[in-house]
């Protein structure tokens, strides 16, 4: 009977390769298994997503002057947010609505506009609830940085009938009204997000995060004082002319008419221009 021949023995991964293999595949296990008796945070799900979403969009941001990630302002440190702004800012609808700075203590965006309020009213125009919406969505959701919401009130007095008892609470309620309705309107627009605990408002609008600030008339008055002085000077100076005799009663009154108008002109577009909500994104770290 012919012998059978011994089999070739086979050269196979070294040993150490096996046992790494067998330990990753074991880690893996275990932490797999860690992740689904876990509780996922839906705050930061959604950072990680829109983190990695920004990276694949977006070109990579470039610090400046030596800032640590910490010590950036929002704006330059996470360039989707700003690109974000940006495009809205260009959008023909809401041209001339939007103003971005850049300040020491941070970002500030202003939203203006005419027909945002009703006069002697905190209810926002469905005009303002959807660019404030689009704005605040971008802010709010996509950073972690504390937010300073300002609220401002024309210099126009309030009517008989408000149930504001002061500037000062009508322009806190402005900053009020504006987080409670954007609050809603996304729960309302993410609600199986919210069922499925992938969005949870009540992260994002935690009230320990923001800090409204109601200015009143104040910024408007000072704002008014500072841009009319010339014509109330002008104004004065006619008063003295005509009290020394330089000019008679019609020449004055004609040209206290001009100035006049001017000044009202000037004074109405000051308060319009209050008609808004500034949000100030705080710097990391202050």
């Amino acid at each position: 009977m012919a012998r059978r021949k011994p089999e070739e023995f086979k050269e196979s991964a070294p040993l150490w390769m096996i046992t790494f293999s067998d330990m990753n595949s074991l880690m893996m296990g275990f932490f797999v298994t860690l992740f689904s008796m876990a509780t996922i945070s839906p705050g930061k799900f959604q950072q990680v997503s829109y983190g990695f979403q920004t990276i694949m969009s977006s070109p990579p941001g470039i610090l400046v002057g030596g800032k640590s990630m910490s010590q950036e302002p929002l704006i330059t440190s996470n360039p989707g947010i700003r690109q974000s702004i940006i495009q809205i800012q260009a959008n023909p609808e809401y041209k001339g609505m939007i103003t971005i700075e850049q300040t020491n203590e941070g970002l500030l965006v202003e939203l203006h506009n005419a027909a945002f309020f009703e006069p002697g009213s905190a209810n926002l125009s469905s005009l303002a609830k959807d660019l404030l919406a689009k704005i605040g969505e971008i802010i709010i959701e996509h950073s972690t940085n504390p937010l300073w919401v300002y609220g401002y009130t024309s210099t126009e007095p309030l009517p008989k009938d408000s149930i504001y008892p002061s500037k000062w609470s009508l322009s806190a309620a402005v900053v009020s009204f504006f987080l409670n309705d954007l609050k809603n309107k996304r729960a309302n627009e993410l609600v199986s997000e919210v069922m499925s605990g992938q969005f949870d408002p009540n992260y994002w609008y935690n009230p320990n995060r923001f800090i409204a600030i109601g200015r009143g008339d104040v910024p408007a008055e000072q704002a008014i004082k500072s841009q009319t002085f010339s014509i109330t000077q002008k104004l004065q100076a006619l008063r003295q002319e005509y009290a020394a005799g330089q000019i008679s009663y019609e020449e004055l009154a004609m040209k206290s008419k001009i100035l006049n108008d001017e000044l009202n002109k000037m004074t109405e577009q000051i308060n319009l221009s209050y008609n808004r909500v500034d949000i100030l994104i705080r710097n990391q770290g202050d």
